[in-house]
Order: C-alpha cells, then sequence, then structure tokens
C-alpha cells in the first residue's frame, strides 16, 4: 500500500504530466490557430481598408454575422458537445461495421437538415435584416443570401472536424479556418474589379472557403479508415446514435441559441446607436478573439475528447486532473495578455486598421469598445474550457441554463447601457455577462460528487491573484516607456510608427512578467520547461 507522501508525489506527477500533455496537444493546434487568427485579422484589415467603417462595412458585418450566427448554433457548437461524447463511445466498442453505420447516418441526417436551414434562411432574410435598421438594407438582404450557403459548407466541415479530434487528429481542423480566411482575402482583391463594391467579393470568397474547408478536412477522414455513404433519411433519423446525438443536441441548441442570441441582439442595439458602432464592435472582437481562439479554443478542442474517454471509463482522478490543468494554463495566458492589451490598445488598433477608410473616428469607436470587451477574455476563455467538462458527461442542460441566464443578463445590460456608453455599452454587457456566465457553471460543476474542482478553486484564486500582481508590475515599465517609443518612431509609417514600439513592449512586459514567475518557481512555466527539456532530449 502506498504512503501518504508518496500517493501525493504519485498524485502531483499524474497532474504535472496532464499539464504537458495537454500543453504539447495544444501548443501544436494553438501554432495552427494562431495562423487562422492572424489570417482573420489580415481579413479584417482587408476589410478596414477597402470598406472602414462605413455603412457597406456594417453591411457586410451583419451579413456575415446571421450565417455565422447559425454556423455556430448547429455547427460548431451542437454537433461537437453533442457528436465527439457520442462518437467516442463506438470507438470505444471497436465495431468497424457499426462506427460506419453511425457515420452514414449522420452525415445523411446533417445534409438534409442544413439545406433546408439554407433554403428557409435565404427565404426568411428581408425580415431579419429588418431588425438592424440597416442604412444599406437591399444591400445587407443581398450579401446574406449569397453567404447563406456557407452554413451547409461549413456544418459539413464541423461533422469531419469532429471525427478527426475524436482520434486526436487536430492538424486538418486547423488548417480549414487558415484555408477560407486566405480565399476571403484573395478574393476582395482578386475580385474586387468584377463585382459591384469589395463587400460582394468578399462574400464570395467567404462561400468558396467554407466549400474548401470541408474539402480539406474530408481525405484525411478517409484515411483514418472512416468511410460513410448516403442511406435513407428514416433510417438516419431512427437510428439509435442519431436519437442520442439530437438528444444532446436539443439543450445545447436551446442553450447556443441564447448564447448567439446575444450577438443578434447586441448588433441589432449597436446597429440603431449610430453609424460604425457595429463594424467597430467586430474589430474589437476580431482582436480579442485572436487571443481567445489561439489558446482557449485550441485547449477547448484537446480537452474535449480526453475528458469524454475518462468520463465513460470513469476515471475521474485523470478528468478532474485534466480540467484544472487547463483552467491554470488558461489563467497564465489570458490574464497577462489581457493587462498588456489594455495598455496597448490603441497601438494595436492603429497597426492593424488604420487606413484612409479606417480613420480616427474609427480608431477611437473600435478602442472605446475594446477597453470594455477585454477584461472579459478570461472569463471567456474559461468557459471555453468548462463547458466541455459537462459535454464530456453527457450533461448539456447544465451550460444550456448557464447560457440562458447570462444571456438574460446580456440583453438587460446592453439595452441599459447602449445609450449613454453607445459600442462600449455593449461591449461591457458581454463582459458581465461572461463574468455571470462562469460563476454558473463552476456552481454546476459542483453538483457532481465525482468532479471535486471546488477544492481546486481556493488555489486557482490565488493563483490568479498573483498573475494579476505580476501583471500589472510588468505593465508599469511599458506605460511609462510607450509615450517615448511612439514619439521616437513617429512619421516613418504604419508599420514602424506602431509595430516596433508594440514589439519592444511586448519584449519588456514578456520578460519582466517570465522573470517574475521563475523567480516564484511557479507551476506551470516548471512543466514547459520540462516539457522542452524532454523534447530537447528526445
Amino acid at each position: 500500500m502506498k504512503q501518504p507522501g508518496a500517493q501525493k508525489d504519485s498524485l502531483q506527477k499524474t497532474k504535472e504530466g496532464e499539464s504537458r500533455a495537454l500543453l504539447r496537444h495544444g501548443s501544436a493546434l494553438s501554432i495552427l490557430t494562431l495562423g487562422s487568427r492572424i489570417l482573420g485579422l489580415l481579413r479584417e484589415m482587408t476589410k478596414a481598408s477597402l470598406l472602414g467603417t462605413s455603412a457597406l462595412s456594417d453591411a457586410f458585418s451583419v451579413a456575415f454575422m446571421i450565417p455565422n450566427l447559425f454556423r455556430r448554433l448547429f455547427a460548431e457548437g451542437s454537433i461537437a458537445v453533442a457528436f465527439i461524447p457520442t462518437f467516442k463511445e463506438y470507438l470505444l466498442e471497436d465495431n468497424r461495421e457499426k462506427i460506419r453505420d453511425f457515420l452514414s447516418c449522420i452525415f445523411t441526417f446533417l445534409t438534409f437538415f442544413v439545406t433546408l436551414a439554407v433554403i428557409a434562411g435565404i427565404l426568411v432574410t428581408p425580415w431579419v435584416v429588418s431588425v438592424f435598421g440597416m442604412e444599406e438594407f437591399d444591400e445587407t438582404v443581398f450579401l446574406t443570401r449569397l453567404m447563406f450557403p456557407f452554413l451547409g459548407f461549413i456544418s459539413i466541415a464541423a461533422l469531419f472536424q469532429g471525427i478527426l479530434n475524436s482520434v486526436r487528429v487536430f492538424a486538418p481542423s486547423g488548417l480549414a479556418p487558415i484555408l477560407l480566411n486566405l480565399v476571403i482575402i484573395l478574393c476582395a482583391y482578386g475580385l474586387g474589379g468584377l463585382t459591384a463594391n469589395p463587400a460582394r467579393a468578399m462574400a464570395m470568397g467567404v462561400i468558396i472557403g467554407g466549400f474548401l474547408e470541408a474539402a480539406i478536412q474530408l481525405p484525411f477522414v478517409l484515411k483514418r479508415g472512416f468511410p460513410f455513404f448516403f442511406t435513407g433519411l428514416k433510417r438516419a433519423i431512427k437510428h439509435p446514435g442519431t436519437r442520442k446525438v439530437l438528444r444532446l443536441i436539443g439543450p445545447t441548441i436551446v442553450g447556443m441559441a441564447a448564447y448567439q442570441l446575444n450577438d443578434l441582439v447586441s448588433t441589432a442595439l449597436a446597429g440603431n446607436a449610430g453609424e460604425g458602432v457595429v463594424s467597430s464592435l467586430q474589430y474589437s472582437l476580431r482582436l480579442q478573439e485572436l487571443i481567445l481562439g489561439v489558446f482557449a479554443v485550441s485547449i477547448g478542442t484537446v480537452l474535449l475528447p480526453d475528458l469524454s474517454e475518462y468520463a465513460k471509463s470513469s476515471r475521474w482522478e485523470l478528468y478532474n486532473g485534466r480540467l484544472v490543468s487547463a483552467m491554470d494554463i488558461i489563467a497564465l495566458i489570458s490574464i497577462p495578455i489581457t493587462f498588456f492589451s489594455l495598455s496597448q490598445g490603441e497601438t494595436m488598433i492603429r497597426l492593424l486598421f488604420q487606413s484612409r477608410s479606417f480613420d480616427e473616428r474609427s480608431v477611437a469607436l473600435t478602442l472605446s469598445a475594446f477597453r470594455f470587451h477585454m477584461p472579459g477574455l478570461f472569463f471567456i476563455a474559461l468557459n471555453r474550457i468548462l463547458a466541455p467538462a459537462f459535454y464530456a458527461q453527457s450533461d448539456s442542460k447544465s451550460p444550456t441554463l448557464a447560457g440562458i441566464i447570462s444571456f438574460a443578463v446580456n440583453m438587460g445590460l446592453a439595452a441599459l447601457l447602449v445609450g449613454p456608453l453607445k459600442g462600449a455599452g455593449v461591449a461591457l454587457a458581454l463582459t458581465l455577462a461572461s463574468v455571470v456566465n462562469t460563476a454558473l457553471l463552476l456552481a454546476f460543476l459542483r453538483r457532481n460528487p465525482r468532479v471535486t474542482i471546488d477544492k481546486a478553486l481556493p488555489a486557482a484564486l490565488i493563483y490568479a491573484v498573483k498573475l494579476i500582481l505580476f501583471s500589472c508590475i510588468a505593465a508599469v515599465p511599458i506605460l511609462a516607456l510607450s509615450p517615448r517609443l511612439l514619439h521616437l518612431f513617429a512619421g516613418r509609417g504604419r508599420i514602424i510608427a506602431y509595430g516596433i514600439p508594440l514589439a519592444i513592449n511586448a519584449a519588456i512586459f514578456g520578460a519582466v512578467g517570465i522573470v517574475l514567475l521563475v523567480i516564484s518557481r511557479d507551476k506551470q512555466i516548471r512543466g514547459i520547461r520540462n516539457m522542452l527539456r524532454k523534447a530537447k532530449g528526445g
């Protein structure tokens, strides 16, 4: 029998191993996601250069948001959280015939359903767009209808991603959005002269890119030995695997609908708050999503298949260790980046977006939203980690309830704050609603006696406070140095004038932060160092 000290050491080694494994898989996907997010920023820079914060820019933002809303509702959100845990059960059973039958039925049902959704969406577009009070109403309707088939392509791509992620293949799903953003940029410049306006060229890029997102993943699915075929619709609906996925999707769709309605209603409120407010919120969110997507989404993507496997096989100690490690890593990344972004927000916005069309008013509008979006980064990132913890247990009702409550909070606050604060009020409402969502998810997790995350919360809180303190210390020198750097490089072109000061400040902030973490013998830094040593030795 193990002695208490030995048992503690063994548990500590297990946790450190979980951290290293999560960092290893998450880092690989993060590199691809970073490429995607950088191209996403370049896409927004392209839009800023061609459209600025004009009424046409608002038209494209709303038109792209509507099919994107349904994409997150039916594709990425629901398929991922309902499909992966169910598919994991078939993988553990290891019956190839049953796996192929299940995939064929899911593929048939999904194709039929999203085709109907696309047709219905195209038909009701004028009524949906009328909610936003758009100045360019007819153009918004045209662009929305043009981009609606994107929902069909991206839903199939999400299914392929779920298959591959279930067997820990992450590279193709990381490459797919890179392709989407690249195609949109190329179409914006390549087809801009052939269409009535640049927004239409970008919309064509969305359709082509969505198709390629699905196409690039299909060969990898087949190569892993997961063929599938069309089958009868009645048979597809009656399949027990399909029904289980639908049972899980039901509550998830309600919760995701509440979450996505945040975007819809917030954009409607912003659309009535003045020209350019919708676009400024989109630019601000793009900056936030660059950071969020690189780390939180990547770690959440890697986390779900592992948590599903641990829950299905009742290995709850590994489940708890994996989840706590993910939360610590998210804190280590998101808290310092939040403080750095708040101190360098204007420089970042000018570097990435400022152009002839993106003028001083555009900078001011985007910065006002960004300053209220960024404090919510840590909580949004945590939600991306906590939600898979429920889905892995086939519990989609708890995050659904949390989503509905946070939606109500967001809508109430947005309606209250949009008048006095315009876009900044909408951004602040989203941040506060994200805090509420995190609190609810943590409270709901405690109801499962096998999930012992509540025991780790005091240590996690202390760790977060330490990171906040270190971030404040690291921000002091760059706040003092920034005005001098900007003055020194002023008038030398946008890249030099803002890029070099931002790079110098990032290096100083990072160096101070790393020194403080090393001095304090931070556990996550120690895990990263051990992982690098093993990689070098291997």
